[in-house]
Formats: C-alpha cells, sequence, structure tokens
C-alpha cells in the first residue's frame, strides 16, 4: 500500500512544523499550502494568498488527505473589528478556496481534517462540555462556528471531515511560555478568581491525535482535542511554579485589571472551560500525557 499523501495549510506554525516532521518520519508524502515558498527540500510548497483569493491549482494532485491548521493567531493583538474579520476569514476563506478547487479539479482527496478550537464552548463555568453541547454566544464561539460550518461543506463534496476543538496546547512557546514568563521572574500569580478551568493538552498529544485521524480510514466527526484532566487556573499557575522551582508569593490578577488591558480578548485567560475527552478515548486514541505535572515535566524536564 502507498504512503498516503498528505495536503497541510498552517504547516510552518507550531504544530504544523512537529506535525510534518512526524508525517515525514511514517513515510508520508507531504506538501504545504503557503504565503511563501518553503525551506524544507523534503516538503513541496504551493503558494496561495487568501486575500486576493489566488491558490496554485496543481496542490491538490495526488493528494489523499488535506489538514486545514491556517489561522490568524487568536491572541496576536486587540480585538478590533477589523482584527476579528482577520481571525475569522483566515480560517473561512482558506479552506474555501480549497474546496472551490476540489469543485472543478480532478482529484482523488478522501478527507478534510481541520483544527477547531474550545472557544466554541467559552466561559461555561463548571459546565463539563462534550461534543454535544452547545456554543457560546460570544465572539470567539462565532468564529468556531463559522470556521466548522464552513469545513463541514466537505461533506457535500463526499469528503470525511474530522474537526479537532483544541485546548490550551502546552509546548515551550505559546500560552505557557506567556505563563512561565512571571513566574520565572518571581511576579507569577493565578489571574481573576483563579477557579476557572484551563483545558490543556500536551503538544505531542495534538500531534497524536492527528496521526491517529490520517492512520484510521473511516475516522471522522467532531472531537475535543484536550486531555482527560482538567486544571484551574490556579492548579496550573502551581504546577508550573513547582516544576520551575519559583516561588509564588503575590495576589491573584485583579480580573478588572486584565479587562482593562486585555479588552473584549481577556475572555481567553478568564472563561473557564472545562471539558470532556470521553470520546476521543472511546475511539481508541491513548493519551500519553493526561496529568499535567507530567506534561509540564516532559517539557521543562
Amino acid at each position: 500500500m502507498n504512503p498516503k499523501s498528505i495536503l497541510l495549510t498552517g504547516g510552518t506554525g507550531l504544530i504544523g512544523s512537529s506535525l510534518t516532521k512526524q508525517l515525514l518520519d511514517k513515510g508520508y508524502t507531504v506538501s504545504h499550502l503557503s504565503r511563501s515558498p518553503g525551506r524544507d527540500p523534503r516538503v513541496k510548497t504551493f503558494l496561495w494568498d487568501v486575500h486576493k483569493g489566488e491558490i496554485a491549482e496543481h496542490c491538490i494532485d495526488g493528494v489523499d488527505v488535506i489538514i486545514h491548521l491556517a489561522g490568524a493567531g487568536i491572541a496576536d493583538g486587540r480585538w478590533t473589528e477589523a482584527r476579528k474579520k482577520e481571525i475569522i476569514d483566515s480560517r473561512t476563506k482558506s479552506i474555501q478556496l480549497i474546496y472551490g478547487l476540489l469543485k472543478t479539479r480532478k482529484h482523488q482527496v478522501k478527507s478534510i481534517i481541520s483544527a477547531s478550537a474550545i472557544g466554541y464552548y467559552s466561559d461555561r463555568g463548571e459546565e463539563l462540555m462534550t461534543e454535544e453541547s452547545t456554543p457560546f454566544t460570544d465572539f470567539m464561539a462565532k468564529c468556531c462556528v463559522e470556521w466548522e460550518n464552513v469545513v463541514d461543506e466537505g461533506k457535500a463534496l463526499g469528503l470525511q471531515v474530522t474537526k479537532f476543538r483544541t485546548g490550551v496546547v502546552l509546548d515551550k512557546g505559546g500560552a505557557l511560555a506567556k505563563m512561565a514568563a512571571p513566574v520565572k521572574l518571581f511576579v507569577g500569580a493565578p489571574l481573576g478568581s483563579g477557579r476557572q478551568w484551563i483545558p490543556w493538552i500536551h503538544v505531542q498529544d495534538v500531534i497524536g491525535m492527528y496521526l491517529f485521524a490520517v492512520e484510521n480510514e473511516n475516522f471522522e466527526g467532531v472531537y475535543n482535542m484536550v486531555a482527560p484532566n482538567p486544571v484551574t487556573n490556579k492548579e496550573l499557575t502551581r504546577a508550573i511554579a513547582k516544576q520551575l522551582h519559583k516561588p509564588l508569593w503575590l495576589p491573584n490578577v485583579p480580573s478588572f485589571l486584565l479587562k482593562l488591558v486585555l479588552g473584549e480578548m481577556s475572555t481567553i485567560v478568564l472563561g473557564s472551560t472545562k471539558v470532556s475527552a470521553k470520546k476521543i478515548e472511546a475511539a481508541g486514541y491513548k493519551f500519553i500525557y493526561s496529568e499535567v505535572s507530567l506534561a509540564l515535566k516532559a517539557i521543562y524536564g
């Protein structure tokens, strides 16, 4: 059996670059859709410009699976109306460009595996969210709903569609680096009440789930991409401090201050989202890191 050919969007990002390496190591053919030429000779890069609606039409030739990770960073800038539009468009118009191509060119694409986010549920307090839970109504939820709806248009093209609602990814960079920085400087503290739930996942399990979706022929549907044991903001802050051997002596950072500094975006750090991983476990995925202390030890150890 020939190894599958995989096309990635967002292939040079934090998740995309790690996933690309693992797919190549497993013998898959990997190509990227990118705004600029690639640097890895093992990966063929096709150019696209989502804003201009331009895409290299040969990018889907010979491709079996498309993994859609492209999207402007949620926390990369204050949520102005223009920024919100960019966040949504970068996720929806990009996949629409690919679907437009699939409608007009002969191809062998069988499935689309797309990122989504736990922002779909947003701030829900103590309630445990499953894949059947209704979406919330704020900007984060609206973004995820539009994103998933556009990805679902692939079903009308005969594609198997998988969507992963990704939690807070723990890796050396990203969200964890932002949380760890004040702890390293002895000014770490829980945010707001500290009681808000954080649906975390180690980056290796993120990669593991994408590989699981690629390798299981009939895998489809929506899955929460979170570890089985969520923690509160206070518990995570303490676990980071313990791993870095730093004391926590400051009082919690007040909610009003975070709202002042971050505006509407403060929901990212103040919102409480408790999310179930039961569905992906029932599908047969075995977590590498199900406890946050072990995940942090692997990162900082």
